[in-house]
Order: structure tokens, then C-alpha cells, then sequence
């Protein structure tokens, strides 16, 4: 704001600041500041420096706000004008656009009633006859489409017409001259079309050579060639041989456009790789261009120079390989770098072919097919040819590893899609990796070749790892008895087939140096010049081995996993029935069933000696059992669920199993019943050696009685009992099997015992070494696990040592708990578990039970030195 008026013609007072529109137009104005420099402004500066108590003058302020009024009323008034302008061109805006919103709609309705008159007449029948009828628009729309479609006809027309005078006009030029000269301008034009026409417009000049001249073919004729006719085609003289002339115009064609695509494919120009691969697709179906894209693709010219490579595994990985109880070291290295190249490479050309090639699908084929057939094939080969020369293991190892990394090659390609990508490969694509996989594995997977393999494989290092065994066995003085020798007999048979079939492997020539090593350190001997039939065998070496056991399912379990993965799934029940045969055979009868003939020929020819008998084969029952265990869980787990599949199979081998099974358990009951009858053959022969005196000692022999504890007959069979039954029999069979055993044998022993006791005349101190003998024989039978009925029939024996100690009152009291039958609480039943078939048959029918009964009573009271006096016989009498 600038104050009004100059310093010449300054009025009395001052009339205050002014200001224009633009001054409230700021965003900035407030009202208060506005009116303070209105009251700044009012009050001269000299008073407002003068005394704080001078008056308060109000004319100045009151002079300077009538100013503003009067400004602000002017500026008012200004904008009344300005507003009633505007509204006034607003209102002219508003009815002009109202006008124009009317023409235009106006104009929209006219171009839409239009519109749909020239839809009815282009939809309306047409009349019967197609003419054309003046002054109707019924038919214009038909006739505008025939009109077209008439043009459209003879523009075919004149070209097909054009096209026909062209080929005459090149047949004619080849025919007279033997040049192809137009063609030649027309492939010198260059471009894709001009090079799709040559092609197109050669092909069909061959087909006319092969009708026109035919002795440029080699066909005979049906008349004289001249000014006459030829295969009924007339003609002239032609010297020049048409054949010739455009197949070498095609070869230049062909090797042009391919000396175009090559240019084109080290520049990476796609389009010009597209347009060539479209020509030579008409030309002759694309086969050359593949052919030449394939053939001199780099990989393939690099590979071809590395084939002769040698296979790069070094030995301790081949002896890695070898070794059944090593884990498989992988896919062998160079096999391994091939593939993983192949990976790289099949990802970044299918990259190209789908930009080079409109039928990308059936070069891609083509270049799966060479990859595999070729370099992945022959470096295959090597691999396997290397392995053969190793060991059979060896071999599967290297095609299951193999199969198994060249099959993830095989579902990466899938995945990552190749030309599809980042989809999937097509159905298509897919099938030509399943089927080039399947294609390299045939030759070793047709048939029963695999599975034999494996088989074979397997009975080497069995017979290896059991060789020492089997001739441990084989060298075995054997003495059968009994109904058990025609068990044994087949068992024989069976190891000195094994033992042979290792000895005619280990001495074949055909034999690798790396398996022979492999199967000598498997069977634990050394590689000398000796005579393999001296090898010395241990007693050790024919006794079971749960270790070995596990070795041998192991490598079952090992070459199961090869035969899954590598056959199909409807031959996998066939196949595993071929392992569980080989596993039985092995396991069940070479090993397991031949130590158990081992411990039944020792028992058996036992059972009848004076002496103490050998019980040391008992342990062998413990591994025995484990391992048939281990066996039986294996197949019922694996082998047999594996083949579900099949029904007949199945049901057979578990019917084999079965019968496996079984027949161990037989041969185990048979050992364990034949241990029993060895035990109840011996304990007599002890007892026998009871004095007659020694329960009826003389007052002369009381002093040695004294320190005396028990019998001569008590300790050496109680010593026999505790120190070699009992602990024995805990190392053969435990928990239930061992309970029913150590019963059947008690029971037994007490029914012995029981009998020995009524053979000898009681005195008074004779009967203190009764009560002696029979509480050590007790406390023996107590620390076996015995079933509680078992342990009640033993403690009978300590009632019977009590009948020769206590006084005929006595006597009397303990003949009133009589039993009052022969007796009862009989023991009855077998063997549980892995001996669950057996029957002692001596325990379970002796006369024994919980309680004496009266005859037995009666025959124990009688051997009491005082049977005769009145007090006895009192007692005898009331019974």
C-alpha cells in the first residue's frame, strides 16, 4: 500500500492508503493484520514517539477508516459488475452447448437409422435366382457378397493362370535350353516368398519332367522319340536331359538356403533362420536343415573328439564299487559331466529352436534322439564295459546309479519345459525322453537278464561269506538217527553244492582279479597256491552269526532297491519271489538249518552215553532263532508286500515262507526235545549211583555224616543241573520258550526224584540226608524260571523228606491232606514260540501233582526203618 498524494500538494490531513483488488486476492490476507496497518498507518509517527501521557486522539483513525470505506464500497461495486459479466456469458455458454447437445444427438440418430437400414438390406434373402432387380435394396447385400466372391474367384483364376504360364514358361526354358533362367531371377530377388516359390515351382517341374520326359528317368517309352508322341503326350526333340538340370538347380537351391541358415545361426539372426527353415520345409520337408542343425551342432563335434577318453573313475573307487558292504560311490565322473552337460545344453538350444524353427517340436525330437543315442549311449558303454571288467556288483551298481542320474536328467528336462518354457514340455516331448530312457536300458533290463544278474550277484557273496561255514560243516563227522536223518540229508546236500559252487567260481576264468580279491576277503581266506581244500576251518566258523545275518539281508535289501527302480512294476512280484527262493535257500536252509542239524546230530548221538554229555551246541539255538527272525520280519515287511500285486505270487510266497519257517522250528524243537531226553538220560545214570547204605548210615559213620551236606549223586546232579543245564539252556531260548523248557525238565527230574526216593531203607539219621539231598535238589529246580503250578509240584519234595524225619503223631496229622486219587495238577503242553511244535512227552505223563496221594504215602512211610511198630502201622492202618 502507497500512501496518496505528493510532498507539494500535500492536503491538511492525510487521506490514508490505498489498495486495489489484488491486495484481498492473496491467500495470504487476514482481516485483523488489515485493520492493524489501517491503525498504523492513521497515527502520524511524531505522535506516536511523543509522551506516554499525552491524549488520546481518535479524528486520525476515524479519518483513515472512512478512506478504506469509501475504497472498499468502489471495490465492491467493481466486482457486482464484474460478476453480472460473467453470469451472463455463462448463460450464453449454457444455451450454446444445449444446441450443440441437440445437433449432435440429432446427427446420432440419423447415422443410427442408417446404420440399421444398411443391416436389413445386407441380411435380406436374396432372390432365388441371384439377378440383379432395380429399385429394391432386398437383395443389394447378397449381391454385394457374390459380387466379391466372384472377384475374389477370378483374382484365384488369374493367378492360377499366371502361375500356369510361368511353369510353361520355365518347363519350356528346361526343356529347350536346359537353363532354369527365371527361376534363377526370381531366387536372385531374394526374400522368403520369392525362395518358397522356386522351391514350390521345382518340385512341380519334376513331377512334369517325370510325365513329359521320361528317359531322363530311365523309363522306357511306348513309342519312337521324336515329332511323334510320348506316353501320349506330344512333343518335340529334346537334347537336353530336364531331370539333370533341375535336380542340380534344387541341390543349389538347397545348399544356398542352408549356407543361409548356418551364416544366419553364428549370428543368432532368428528371423533369418525362421524364413530359411519355412523355405526348406516346402522344398523337401525340412529334413536337410534339421540334418545340417543337428550334425554340426558344437556338442556333438567336441564329444566326438572326448569318445575315446577313458572312463576317469579311479580304483579305489572301482573297489568301492566292488565291495558288497561299502555304500554305492554314485555315478561314475565322466558319465556323470557328460550329463550334466547335456542338461545345459538341451535347455539352451531348445531356447533357439523354438526361435529358428516353426516346426521346433520335430527338430527338438530330433536333437533329444542324437543326444542320447550318441553321446549319452556310447559314454554308457564305456562305463558299463568297465564295470564288467570289475565284478558283477560292480556292474548293477554302475547301471542303477546310472539309470538313476540319467532318469533325473530325464524329469529336469520334463520340468523345466524346453521349448515350453517356463511350462512343462509337451505330451509329446515327454514321450521321446520316456522312450530314449527306456531305449538305453533295454538291452539290460529285456527279459529275466537283470534279475539273474542280481541273483547271481547275490549267490557269490553268499556262498563267499558262508564258504568257511559250509565247510566247517561239510567236513563234520555226521551220525544221524532216528527219524531226523532224512532232515539232515537234504541240509548235506545243500552245503556241499555251496561249497562246490564257490570253489569252481573262485577257479573260473572268467573270474576278475578285483571280484576273486573281493570274494576271498568276503570269505575270510587268503589268495595262496595251495589246495583250497586244505583251508584250515575253526570251530568258530560253523557257528551262527546274527552279524553275518544282517550282512546277507543287507545285501538282499541293497539289490531289492536296484529292482524296483529299474524294472516295471508288473514284473516286480515275479522278481522278489526269485530273491525270497534265493534267501531261503541261503539263509533259511544253508545256514540256519544246517547248524541246527549240526546241534540235533550232538544231541541225538548223546542219549544214549554213560558219560557226561556235551550240551555246548545248545547256544547255537539263540542266533538260530534271531536269525530266523530277522528273516521272517524281512519278507513279511518287504518282500511279500511288494508283491501285492500279484495274488498267486503273493499267496506262494507266503507259503513258502511258511514252510520255511516251520521246518525251523521243527529242527528247533527236535534239538531242544533231544537236549531233554540227553538231560533225563544222565540224571538216572547219577542216581544209580546212590549206595544203599548212604540213608541208613551206622552209629560208627554219624561223625562223618555231620559234615556232610548232601550225597555224592545229589551234588554231582546238581552241579550238572545249575552249572551246565540251566546256564546253557538260558544262552539257547529265553522268555516263554525258556520257562516251558526249564519246566518240562523239572517236572521230570521231580518225577525221577521221586521215584529214586522209594527205592532206598530210611533210619532216623538216614532220613536227615533225605531232607538233606531233596532241599538242595528243590532250591536247585527254584532258581529256573518255572510256571507257578510247576513250582507248587516241586515244593512236594521237601513233603517227602519231611515223612522220614517226623514221629508217627506227625505222620498221622500229614495223612489227613491226602489226595485222595492217583493224582492231580498235571503239567501238560509244549514249547512256545520258535519251539512251540515240541513235546517232552517223559514230564507230561508222570504221576505227579500238588499233593501226595495215600499209595505214594504209603510206599515212602514204608522205607522208614520203624515201618513196624504199632505207632507206624497205626497210621498205615487208617489210610
Amino acid at each position: 500500500m502507497e500512501r496518496g498524494g505528493s510532498s507539494a500538494s500535500r492536503s491538511l490531513f492525510p487521506t490514508g492508503p490505498s489498495f486495489t483488488l489484488e491486495d484481498f486476492s492473496n491467500k495470504d490476507f487476514i482481516v485483523r493484520d488489515f485493520v492493524d496497518s489501517l491503525a498504523e498507518t492513521a497515527v502520524p509517527a511524531s505522535r506516536r514517539s511523543g509522551p506516554a501521557n499525552q491524549a488520546f486522539d481518535p479524528k486520525p483513525l476515524i479519518r483513515t477508516f472512512e478512506n478504506a470505506l469509501s475504497q472498499l464500497g468502489a471495490l465492491g461495486e467493481e466486482l457486482q459488475e464484474k460478476e453480472s459479466e460473467l453470469l451472463s456469458q455463462v448463460r450464453r455458454a449454457e444455451i450454446q452447448h444445449d444446441q450443440t447437445l441437440e445437433t449432435l444427438g440429432r446427427k446420432l440418430d440419423q447415422s443410427m437409422s442408417q446404420f440399421e437400414a444398411l443391416d436389413l438390406t445386407l441380411n435380406n434373402n436374396a432372390s432365388s435366382n441371384g439377378s440383379i432387380r432395380g429399385g429394391g435394396n432386398d437383395g443389394g447385400g447378397n449381391i454385394a457378397v457374390q459380387i466379391g466372391e466372384k472377384l475374389e474367384e477370378l483374382d484365384r483364376k488369374r493367378r492360377k493362370a499366371q502361375d500356369a504360364n510361368f511353369l510353361i514358361q520355365c518347363w519350356t526354358e528346361v526343356s529347350e535350353t536346359g537353363q532354369v533362367t527365371s527361376l534363377e531371377e526370381i531366387q536372385r530377388q531374394g526374400g522368403a516368398e520369392n525362395k518358397i516359390r522356386c522351391a514350390v515351382i521345382a518340385r512341380q517341374l519334376m513331377r512334369i519332367s517325370q510325365r513329359l520326359d521320361p528317359a531322363s528317368w530311365g523309363q522306357q517309352t511306348n513309342g519312337f522319340r521324336g515329332n511323334g508322341v510320348t506316353n501320349g503326350v506330344t512333343g518335340t526333340n529334346r537334347r537336353h536331359n530336364t531331370r539333370e538340370a533341375l535336380e542340380k538347380f534344387s541341390e543349389l537351391l538347397e545348399q544356398d538356403l542352408l549356407k543361409q541358415f548356418n551364416n544366419s545361426y553364428r549370428r543368432q539372426n532368428f528371423d533369418d533362420m525362421m524364413e530359411c527353415a519355412k523355405v526348406l520345409l516346402d522344398f523337401n520337408g525340412g529334413a536337410s536343415v534339421i540334418a545340417a542343425f543337428v550334425n554340426q551342432h558344437q556338442f556333438f563335434i567336441d564329444r566326438d573328439q572326448l569318445i575315446t577318453d577313458e572312463v576317469t573313475a579311479d580304483g579305489d573307487t572301482w573297489d568301492q564299487l566292488a565291495d558288497p558292504d561299502s555304500e554305492p560311490p554314485g555315478v561314475e565322473p565322466s558319465l556323470q559331466s557328460l550329463i550334466d552337460e547335456v542338461k545345459i545344453v538341451m535347455q539352451e538350444e531348445s531356447f533357439i529352436i523354438k526361435r529358428a524353427f516353426p516346426y521346433y517340436e520335430t527338430v527338438l525330437i530330433k536333437f533329444i534322439q542324437r543326444v542320447f543315442q550318441q553321446s549319452i549311449q556310447q559314454r554308457l558303454e564305456m562305463v558299463l564295459d568297465k564295470a564288467t571288467t570289475i565284478s558283477a556288483l560292480a556292474f548293477l551298481r554302475c547301471l542303477h546309479s546310472s539309470r538313476a542320474y540319467i532318469g533325473a536328467l530325464v524329469e529336469d528336462l520334463k520340468t523345466h519345459g524346453l521349448t515350453e518354457h517356463p511350462e512343462p514340455c509337451s505330451a509329446q516331448i515327454a514321450q521321446t525322453l520316456d522312450q530314449q530312457l527306456e531305449e538305453l536300458f533295454i538291452p539290460y533290463l529285456v527279459g529275466n537278464g537283470y534279475i539273474d544278474r542280481e541273483k547271481k550277484s547275490l549267490e557269490e557273496m553268499y556262498n563267499s561269506l558262508l564258504f568257511k561255514f559250509t565247510l566247517y560243516h561239510s567236513r563234520r563227522k555226521k551220525a544221524p538217527t532216528g527219524f531226523m536223518a532224512s532232515l539232515a540229508q537234504q541240509g548235506t546236500q545243500l552245503i556241499s553244492s555251496a561249497k562246490d559252487a564257490y570253489m569252481e567260481r573262485l577257479e573260473s576264468s572268467d573270474l576278475t582279479p578285483t571280484q576273486k580279491r573281493t570274494m576271498l576277503r568276503v570269505a575270510g581266506i587268503r589268495d595262496d597256491s595251495s589246495n583250497k581244500n586244505d583251508i584250515e576251518v575253526s570251530e568258530q566258523d560253523g557257528v551262527l552269526s546274527v552279524a553275518y545275518a544282517k550282512r546277507m539281508i543287507g545285501w538282499l535289501a541293497e539289490s531289492v532297491r536296484r529292482t524296483l527302480e529299474m524294472g516295471s512294476s508288473s514284473e516286480t512280484p515275479k522278481d522278489v519271489n526269485i530273491l525270497l527262493n534265493l534267501l531261503l535257500t541261503s539263509m533259511g536252509q544253508v545256514y540256519v538249518e544246517t547248524a541246527l542239524d549240526a546241534a540235533l546230530d550232538l544231541a541225538t548221538s548223546q542219549e544214549n552215553n554213560k558219560t557226561e554229555p556235551d550240551l555246548s551246541y545248545l547256544p547255537n539255538i539263540r542266533p538260530a532263532v534271531t536269525i530266523t527272525n530277522l528273516m521272517s520280519r524281512f519278507i513279511t515287511t518287504v518282500l511279500i508286500r511288494l508283491a501285492e500285486s500279484n495274488t498267486t505270487i503273493r499267496r506262494s510266497m507266503e507259503a513258502q515262507t511258511k514252510l520255511a519257517i516251520e521246518a525251523t522250528e521243527r529242527k528247533t524243537n527236535a534239538v531242544m526235545k533231544s537236549t531233554m531226553d540227553v538231560v533225563l538220560n544222565y540224571v538216572p545214570k547219577l542216581l544209580s549211583q546212590q549206595k544203599k547204605l548212604d540213608f541208613k548210615p551206622k552209629d560208627d559213620d554219624l561223625e562223618g555224616l555231620v559234615d556232610t551236606l548232601q550225597t555224592v549223586p545229589c551234588q554231582l546232579i546238581c552241579s550238572f543241573l545249575s552249572q551246565k543245564v540251566a546256564v546253557l539252556a538260558r544262552q539257547a531260548v529265553d522268555g516263554h520258550n525258556l520257562e516251558m523248557f526249564c519246566s518240562e525238565l523239572a517236572l521230570a527230574v521231580h518225577r525221577l526224584l521221586f521215584e529214586h526216593f522209594k527205592k532206598f531203607q530210611v533210619n532216623a539219621t538216614g532220613g536227615l540226608m533225605v531232607t538233606k539231598d531233596i532241599a538242595k535238589y528243590v532250591s536247585t529246580l527254584r532258581e529256573w524260571p518255572l510256571t507257578r503250578e510247576v513250582e507248587q509240584i516241586v515244593e512236594v519234595l521237601t513233603e517227602v523228606g519231611y515223612l522220614f524225619i517226623i514221629q508217627p503223631e506227625a505222620l498221622k496229622e500229614r495223612s489227613r491232606n491226602l489226595a485222595s486219587g492217583p493224582a492231580d495238577g498235571r503239567m501238560g503242553g509244549g514249547f512256545g514260540g520258535l519251539v512251540g511244535g515240541g513235546n517232552a512227552g517223559v514230564a507230561t505223563t508222570a504221576a505227579v501233582g500238588k499233593r501226595l496221594n495215600k499209595a505214594d504215602f504209603k510206599q515212602f512211610v514204608l522205607k522208614r526203618e520203624d515201618a513196624g511198630s504199632a505207632g507206624v502201622q497205626s497210621v498205615l492202618a487208617g489210610l
